[in-house]
């Protein structure tokens, strides 16, 4: 220990006694001091112990520091002051400010600052306790630091809520410990030895090793934890992960599960990691003890399993390239054992170009239907051979707009029709054969702002078709090619007028927009593949093209208007509304063919005037939030669409309403309105803790559409909730009884991961 710049009384007797300590043979020495004056050894094997009122951790300059009332003491020697600073970077360690020191004798030394060396340094190091910014806390037996970037923890932990203890002195959140722990500043990678999670105080979860490839939210989320489970088919279900090998790059993980009626599952998984991407290796199968659970006929066999396989590279900047692929005994094999919750899955190679102003993708795709969907039924499922996309924007300079250029080309392959009838209305989601279709579209639009803030978008373009079909489908007989070029112009008008009261500012913005292509042809991809959903709200109000894809297209020339009006109050709250209507003017009406998928049929602008829409959102004080949505036939002024919905929060107290309605629309095979209206309510009933109910009524039918409840415990760092749900028998899943479990844990530096998922319960 070295003492700097003394401004104590005792500076001289302290210099003189480290004198005396060299020169012990000296009689004035002897004659000076004491001969025990501080020259008692420090064993540095002995217990150590580092006290302050708060130690944190910045991680920006590698700095520790402890402060207020910090005392460092082993061997029987006793150092006190308000600051001690750690510097990672030199190793130095120093008191900062005034300082004592006692020996094992009672002598005591005061002085102004103090370098610290030797076994009370490593003390210090060894007795490490880090409170992060977040609240956090890291402790450790002892720390080292090597020379590979590398923080060496041993008998360590960490708790995102500190001592997790709050101030009523109950036991809070989560915690994780590990005989040793290896963080790798270099590429930001934790390795942990034997790590135990602990919730609410109580170890939960043990794994013999574990090995993040960094701390990020993503590489968290995957940590695999034991999973118990139950349904009808495989009974109670336990799953122990169980990671074989890992390292920097490979990971064996092994997923045994245990079914009371099923049997012994196992999953096995390789994830190889390089520096520019990584792919990984699933497969798991099962002996059925008791085939009679299930009753789709492929799923009655003695062996079921699957292979999954993904991977992604980036091997050149700005591109991406990858695949995904499954291979499954039967479609209902995942769903069935919960391996995945997904309604489908895609085999795929794709690569995909990405920078400020350009993307392309490129993708060779198969569709498959995950459930109970025989072999020959997947064949309904088309194939996207190829699918390619590209994007490009060019500004040209200030007051001179910007060119956008896109193309597409789909091609389809489906082995049957994919066709059903819905109370008398036939649908056909696909048809059996080929399909291409090429599809290019350039323009140019800039935005031009008149005086008082008037502002006009004009935009000047057109689009190309080539499409191809070879007819195979009974339904849609003869190859068909189809030619089409399609002008586009538009122009959109808006007129923001903005007032002040001094406490609420107003805007008013009236909003006309004419839009022209010149086309009589919507049906430019021959066969409706990826244009089948159609909604008109706010949302698709003032759009060139409403259609949600590329086989479909507007014609004519058509032109909407409506306005925005929003006001902003002083003390948070808002109101915004949003409304309009179109109207056909010229050409054929795109929304009048409904295609061999009805879509837009009802939808509201298949008249030369469409229905009119309104969007109302806003929120009057903190906590209370609503909006709503309504359509109404302006010819009839029936309100054919309407929703409604509101939500409170406040003191943990939540309450949510909603209610909807839609007309009868016999054009797609629904004969009756749905008429709806359903709640949620939420009330703290402990601290941390809360219980839910919800309810959800069919009026037109007069019957509980859903009906359920939960408890839920909330302490910030650790959620963990479990609700019951039964639904009623004009429900799309009818009298199905259901419990969803939920786990959740956070940290206020960001992380938040866990599960939610229902389990079925046996059917009653």
């Amino acid at each position: 220990m070295k003492a700097k710049r003394g401004r104590s009384p005792h500076r001289l007797a302290y210099a003189s006694a480290l004198l005396a300590l060299t020169l012990s043979t000296s009689a004035f020495a002897q004659g000076l001091v004491p001969t025990n004056f501080f020259n008692a050894p420090i064993d540095a094997s002995g217990p150590a112990a580092v006290e302050a009122n708060t130690l944190t951790f910045d991680s920006t300059t590698n700095v520790i520091t402890a402060s207020g009332d910090v005392v460092l003491s082993q061997g029987g020697y006793t150092m006190t002051g308000q600051n001690l600073v750690y510097d990672r970077n030199t190793k130095a360690l120093k008191f900062v400010g005034q300082v004592t020191v006692r020996d094992p004798s009672g002598n005591l030394a005061e002085m102004t600052d103090l370098d610290v060396t030797g076994g009370m340094k490593q003390a210090f190091i060894n007795s490490l306790t880090i409170t992060t910014y977040d609240g956090a806390r890291i402790t450790a037996d002892s720390v080292d630091y090597d020379t590979a970037l590398r923080t060496l923890l041993v008998d360590a932990s960490y708790a995102p809520c500190g001592d997790c203890i709050d101030d009523e002195g109950r036991r809070i959140g989560w915690s994780v410990t590990a005989s040793r722990i290896t963080y790798n500043a270099e590429d930001g990678s934790v390795a942990l030895e034997q790590p135990t999670l602990s919730l609410l105080g109580v170890p939960v979860a043990w794994l013999p090793y574990l090995w993040l490839p960094d701390t990020s939210d993503l590489a968290l989320a995957n940590v695999r934890t034991p999973v118990y489970d139950y349904s009808e088919k495989t009974g109670h279900s336990l799953t122990v992960p169980y990671t074989a090998y890992s390292s920097r790059w490979t990971d064996i993980i092994l997923t045994p599960t245990f079914m009371t009626r099923q049997g012994f599952l196992l999953g096995a998984e390789w994830i190889q990691r390089f520096d520019r991407g990584s792919f990984q290796i699933k497969a798991s199968g099962v002996y059925q003890f008791d085939q009679s659970a299930f009753t789709f006929t492929e799923a009655q066999r003695d062996w079921r399993g699957a292979v999954q396989t993904s991977g992604e590279f980036t091997p050149i900047e700005d591109w991406t390239v990858g695949w995904s692929y499954v291979a499954f005994t039967d479609a209902a094999y995942l769903p069935d054992y919960r391996l995945t919750t997904a309604k489908s899955s895609v085999n795929q190679v794709y690569a995909t170009h990405l920078t400020s102003d350009t993307y392309i993708d490129a993708r060779l795709q198969q569709f498959n239907l995950l459930g109970d969907v025989t072999a020959a039924s997947q064949g309904q499922q088309g194939k996207a051979l190829p699918t390619l996309r590209f994007e490009h924007v060019e500004d040209l300079g200030p007051g001179n707009g910007r060119i956008e250029i896109s193309g597409r080309l789909l091609g389809v392959q489906r082995d049957i029709d994919s066709a059903n009838t819905y109370n008398g209305v036939p649908y056909v989601w696909g048809y059996a054969g080929n399909k291409q279709h090429l599809s290019l579209q350039a323009g140019w639009q800039t935005q031009w702002i008149g005086g008082g803030g008037f502002v006009a978008t004009p935009y000047l373009g057109g689009r190309a078709d080539v499409a191809y079909y070879d007819g195979t489908s009974p339904l849609l007989p003869g190859a068909t090619t189809l030619w089409s070029a399609t002008p586009i112009a538009a122009m959109d008008v808006r007129f923001p007028l903005a007032a002040s009261d001094g406490s609420t500012v107003h805007l008013i913005e009236p909003i006309a927009q004419v839009a022209y292509r010149g086309s009589s042809t919507t049906n430019v991809g021959i066969t409706n593949d990826d244009a089948q959903s159609f909604v008109f709200d706010d949302t698709n109000l003032f759009s060139y093209n409403r259609f949600s894809g590329g086989d479909r297209q507007e014609t004519g020339l058509r032109a909407t208007i409506g306005g925005r009006y929003q006001a902003n109050f002083a003390d948070g709250g808002y109101i915004e509304l949003i409304a309009g209507q179109s109207f056909q003017i010229a050409g054929p009406n795109a929304f009048a063919t409904p295609g061999q998928a009805n879509t837009g049929v009802g939808a509201g602008l298949s008249t030369t005037a469409s229905y009119a829409v309104l969007g109302a959102y806003g929120s009057f004080t903190p906590g209370v939030k609503f909006g709503g949505k309504l359509q109404v036939d302006s010819a009839t002024a029936n309100v054919m669409k309407a929703g409604l919905g509101g939500t409170f929060a406040n003191d943990g107290y939540k309450l949510a309403l909603d209610y909807t309605y839609r007309a009868a629309n016999p054009g797609q095979g629904m004969l009756a309105p749905q008429h709806e209206i359903g709640g949620e309510v939420t009330v703290p009933v402990a601290e941390y803790w809360s219980i839910k109910a919800s309810s959800y009524w069919d009026i037109q039918a007069n019957s509980f559409l859903r009906v359920g409840g939960g408890v839920y415990y909330d302490d910030g760092y650790l959620v963990l909730g479990a609700e019951a749900a039964r639904n009623g028998p004009t429900h799309i899943s009818p009298n199905a009884t259901s419990i969803t479990a939920t786990f959740r844990i956070r940290a206020p530096a960001g992380l938040d991961l866990g599960y939610r998922g229902a389990v079925p319960v046996p059917s009653f």
